[in-house]
């Protein structure tokens, strides 16, 4: 798992990396933006979510046209530092602005949002929330799962769809 993780990492990076070279984002003589994206995604990887949240968020003062890609990684660690509402509509948000992989990696971390949301509301005993989110979260899924399977390679998505299928049966 570590190993995948790593290897992702280092092809993200690659990504950024190609892309802060472009002439109309930070430069890559703009050591301070460099600084600050390894600093988060440390962060990010080591389990400081905050802090790398708080990092990814400046970053999107000056992001450019690696907004899209910062934006995506900001909702992620939003995601892993349990901020549910505020993973959900950053992954949203950048979702409908986007087509292809880009738009499908934000569905991921929605619907990863939009399942612990509705977990949430089922404990906290408001089934109408869990039918709204719920649903979200599986058609999110489907849509990745449908045209970009490999983004699950260890099936985790799939997982989630499974577990909201029989959520959503039990509320009826």
């Amino acid at each position: 798992m570590q190993r995948y993780h790593t290897v992702r990492a280092g092809v993200l990076l690659l990504a950024v990396l190609t892309l802060v070279s472009c002439e109309d984002g930070p430069s890559t003589g703009d050591a301070g933006f460099r600084n600050q994206y390894f600093a988060a995604r440390d962060a990010l990887e080591d389990g400081k979510f905050d802090r790398a949240s708080r990092t990814y968020a400046r970053l999107l003062t000056r992001a450019g046209p690696l907004e899209p890609r910062i934006r995506l990684e900001y909702a992620h660690s939003l995601l892993r530092a349990g901020d549910y509402p505020a993973a959900r509509r950053e992954a949203r948000a950048l979702a409908q602005g986007q087509s292809g992989s880009a738009r499908r990696a934000a569905l991921s971390v929605a619907a990863t949002a939009e399942h612990e949301l509705g977990l949430v509301a089922i404990q906290q005993g408001d089934p109408a929330a869990a039918r709204q989110l719920l649903p979200a979260a599986d058609a999110a899924i489907a849509e990745v799962l449908a045209s970009e399977p490999e983004l699950d390679p260890l099936g985790a998505l799939a997982g989630r769809q499974a577990s909201i299928k029989v959520r959503l049966k039990a509320l009826g």
